[in-house]
Parts: structure tokens; C-alpha cells; sequence
């Protein structure tokens, strides 16, 4: 098994319901793929040091994974890069 730290940013326009939807559907992307979130954290709404995308504020969130290959990684990297709704998102091999 593989370990990997997902942090991602949602933009802070959306409501309370549209955050917890876009959470809960990189979630599924994750375990769709074959691979499993050990840990999930809620960051809460934190300041930028630079605007991004003409933010200056989002909602951050913390996945730990694991995966027996990359195709869950990939294909969260793929939707995150291409949804409006994640600002920023850092993908970081845990080694052991």
C-alpha cells in the first residue's frame, strides 16, 4: 500500500451544503478508484498570503489515503485540476 497526503482549497463563495458536496465527491472519486481515506480533516476557512484565482480566502481540507496503485491519485488530480470549485490542490507522497 501506498500512503498519500491530499490537501485541497474550496472556494469560499460556495454555501455550507455545496462545500460538504464537493468534499464528499473527491472523497468518492478517491474510493472509487480503489483506494481508501484513513483520515479526513476539516481546516476550516483560512485567509490566503496572495490571491488565488481572485480568492483571497478558502476552505481547507486535509485527505490521508491509501492505495494499492496511483489510478485514485490520478484521477483526483484530473477532476481537481478541471472543477471550479477547488482553488488549489497539493497531492504529496507520505513515504514510511
Amino acid at each position: 500500500m501506498k500512503n498519500y497526503e491530499i490537501m485541497f482549497i474550496v472556494r469560499p463563495t460556495l454555501g455550507e451544503d455545496d462545500v460538504k458536496k464537493v468534499v464528499k465527491d473527491f472523497k468518492g472519486v478517491i474510493t472509487n478508484n480503489g483506494g481508501k481515506v484513513t483520515k479526513e480533516e476539516n481546516m476550516g476557512q483560512r485567509e490566503f498570503a496572495y490571491e488565488i484565482k481572485d480568492f483571497k480566502s478558502g476552505y481547507y481540507f486535509v485527505f490521508e489515503v491509501e492505495a494499492k496503485d496511483d489510478k485514485a491519485i490520478k484521477e483526483f488530480d484530473r477532476l481537481a485540476l478541471i472543477n471550479n470549485d477547488i482553488v488549489r490542490h497539493l497531492i504529496t507522497k507520505v513515504e514510511e
